[in-house]
């Protein structure tokens, strides 16, 4: 099993490896690279977060209480967490494929 980090935002990485999320860093999740088992960490546009839950990974999305205001900004790690930024796991299908069951 591989463990991906997906962002390219330092504070995102930050967050992610202050709650001990050790995994192979990238800027962009080639999701052919992706095997059954594996977990992904980050904010993936949808198709790529279908994509890779198609191929049997688990994907845990970076989330938080955005306002619009602060859309397209840096945010530092502090600011983050005031957002309530948490990570929520995300089974994504496309419609009109067959949907595989979330891994356990």
């Amino acid at each position: 099993m591989n463990r991906w980090l997906v962002s390219r935002h330092p504070g995102a990485i930050a967050w992610l490896r202050s709650r001990g999320i050790q995994a192979n860093e990238v800027r962009h999740l080639d999701h052919e690279q992706v095997m059954p088992g594996d977990e992904v960490f980050g904010t993936l546009p949808l198709h790529v977060a279908a994509a890779v839950c198609s191929r049997g990974a688990r994907v845990f999305c970076l989330t938080m209480d955005l306002p619009a205001e602060l859309r397209g900004q840096e945010l530092d790690l502090q600011t983050m967490e005031r957002l309530n930024v948490r990570l929520e796991e995300f089974h994504i299908a496309r419609l009109g494929e067959p949907a595989s069951p979330p891994p356990r």
